[in-house]
């Protein structure tokens, strides 16, 4: 596969995005803001995806989607934060690229199905883990997920297994 080059615009200050009344509402941090190594081991891990449907869950500045959509796949990238969507669907313009890019919840049911899904470092918090396997599991057969050493990871491992007919491939990059 051929390297992908892209032009991003990204928040100067991830800390000024935070709003103590958001966070008091659902615990919601600016998390999408920065340009997490996890998503850029698994945006340069992608496999061949030519063709294929693909959803990024907790896409934030959406490396991985962005790059899977230059590749030739049809992609709709979703983060809960619509300043992530709005900035990744002007990062999409920007770079000649077409994706589709949702505000959404991964806790929400979905009435779509993928190829595959990526998700990238996004378990930051306990109460994420059930919800992820939940909507990997529902949307797609096989899922790359990229790991970056946070708490809530060990538990994310240790229930995939459990979880009755999920087979999504769990990649520890980075």
């Amino acid at each position: 596969m051929g390297a992908v080059e892209l032009r991003l615009l990204r928040p100067e200050s991830p800390e000024a995005l935070i709003d103590e009344g958001a966070f008091a509402d659902d615990e919601f941090l600016p998390y999408w803001a920065e340009l997490w190594p996890a998503a850029l081991a698994l945006a340069r891990a992608l496999p061949d995806v030519s063709g294929s449907r693909i959803v990024e869950l907790g896409c934030g500045l959406g490396v991985p989607a962005l790059v899977a959509a230059a590749r030739g796949a049809d992609v709709t990238a979703a983060d809960w934060a619509g300043d992530a969507i709005e900035l990744l669907r002007e990062n999409a313009a920007r770079n000649g690229l077409t994706l589709r890019a949702e505000a959404r919840d991964w806790r929400d049911d979905w009435d779509e199905h993928f190829d595959l899904a990526l998700a990238a470092d996004v378990l930051y918090e306990r109460r994420n883990v059930e919800p992820l396997l939940a909507r990997l599991h529902a949307l797609a057969p096989l899922a790359i997920v990229a790991l970056a050493g946070r708490p809530y990871e060990a538990e994310f491992l240790r229930l995939a297994p459990n979880v009755e007919e999920l087979a999504p491939r769990v990649v520890r990059l980075g």
